[in-house]
């Protein structure tokens, strides 16, 4: 086994690798400080995300007034509405040929029946575990910045962990409610909902604001295990062999 080298100080011989494991480190202050911020900035901005109507924005045609009166060119611009949603609210106009008349709707309870309602709770309840794992990062970044971590959950393991369950959170999110959105026409259902007789459909639709923050929100825990790693740590299950070998004999030396 070969001999691990030594530094002494005060008279009191500590392993080199001991020792700088030991001594903080300025650069890793500042990184993970810098990745503290931005996991509490996640935390921030997909709780405000959650509370606003900006998820999706789109323009519904009303096609049985279209039908009656059989508009043609610019007469159709007539039947065109618009609506707006989130995870809890939204608005629409509703134009049938006569002006716009505007409506205001709510999820729960009114369309809990029409909508795919287990889909649209998960994506609710993953965005609420996407913000308690990004604060709990957050203090752990910090933690790790200015503390004294042990080699466990409070340490580089912890922050792999955490950071890879807020980006996996941030992608169910966003699959989850795309399939809402485009594969069961939430727009369409929200649209036609207690319209008797007159009949809407989808005539554009795109993701707005609030789903991008989202997209950004995992790109950024992703970044966050990088850095990590560019502090120096590794990723979890790939130390080699021969570091376990030397760190157990570290061990039996104390």
């Amino acid at each position: 086994m070969g001999r691990i080298p030594c530094r002494c100080l005060a008279e009191n011989c500590i392993p080199q690798r001991t020792l700088d494991a030991t001594m903080p480190a300025q650069q890793k202050k500042i990184i993970f400080c810098i990745a503290g911020v931005l996991s509490f900035a996640c935390a921030l901005g997909t709780a405000a995300a959650i509370g606003t109507q900006r998820w999706v924005k789109g323009m519904i045609f009303c096609k049985t007034g279209a039908l009656l009166v059989n508009a043609t060119g610019q007469e159709l611009e007539k039947f065109i509405g618009e609506i707006q949603y989130g995870l809890f609210h939204g608005e629409r106009v509703r134009q049938c040929g006569l002006g716009g008349r505007p409506f205001q709707f709510s999820f729960f309870p009114d369309l809990l029946k029409v909508i795919p309602a287990s889909i649209h709770v998960s994506v609710i309840l993953f965005c609420t575990v996407l913000i308690i794992f990004a604060l709990v990062g957050a203090g752990f970044f910090m933690f790790n910045a200015f503390g004294s971590p042990y080699e466990t959950l409070h340490g580089p393991v912890g922050l792999y962990l955490w950071s890879f369950i807020a980006c996996s959170c941030g992608c169910l999110i966003m699959i989850l409610f795309s399939s809402e959105v485009k594969i069961h026409h939430l727009s369409e259902k929200i649209a036609n909902f207690k319209e008797g007789s007159f009949t809407f459909k989808t005539h554009s639709e795109q993701f707005a604001n609030s789903f991008w923050i989202i997209l950004v929100c995992s790109l950024v825990h992703f970044l966050n295990a990088l850095l990590i790693r560019f502090a120096g740590f590794q990723f979890p299950f790939s130390k080699s062999k021969d570091s376990g070998t030397i760190t157990g004999a570290v061990d039996l030396m104390y």
